[in-house]
């Protein structure tokens, strides 16, 4: 068994660990802004009575409306409860993750579930016949990870400390 340990921190400028940080936090923003519109239906792109919390699916809004390539595939999801309880599940932790800073290579994987699976359902793109703002937030959060933006501005460095984290190194 192994004993290494391994920090993931990159040694940068000042404004580079800044912008990191600023990038981090305003992706986990995304998602967890995302998870409470959906929880509490905060009538920004959920009304009220749309809101998990009133009983309405999280998943069934967006999912039976999937148009192209895998639409038939995404519309047998809507609606599902456990589709929708990973799907928050999914928004919830990843931005926690990237607000705090910690565990950022458990979140780029559920990040590139959650928004790769938007991707996916999302084929043929409108505007780019690749790229979409739900792929770049895959990669950003790829970079963040590797980078070890978590320990800018965050919590990162005390979580790696940690020793259970120093002895299973994808908690990083």
């Amino acid at each position: 068994m192994s004993t290494r340990t391994e920090t993931v921190v990159v040694t940068t400028s000042r404004p580079t660990r800044v912008i990191a940080a600023t990038t981090r936090i305003a992706l986990g923003f995304v998602y967890l802004w995302a998870f409470l519109d959906k929880l509490f239906g905060l009538g920004i792109a959920t009304p009220r009575e749309g809101a998990v919390l009133a009983g309405t699916s999280a998943s069934a809004g967006y999912l039976s409306h999937t148009e192209g390539a895998l639409s038939g595939f995404f519309r047998a999801l809507a609606g599902n409860p456990a589709v929708d309880a990973l799907f928050m599940l999914g928004l919830g932790a990843v931005g926690l993750a990237l607000v705090t800073g910690v565990c950022l290579r458990l979140a780029a994987v559920g990040g590139t579930l959650v928004m790769g699976g938007i991707y996916l359902s999302s084929l043929p793109l409108d505007n780019n016949p690749i790229v979409d703002d739900h792929l770049v937030y895959i990669l950003v959060g790829w970079l963040l990870a590797a980078i070890g933006a978590g320990s800018f501005a965050g919590l990162g460095a005390w979580w790696q400390s940690q020793p259970v984290v120093r002895d299973h190194r994808w908690l990083f």
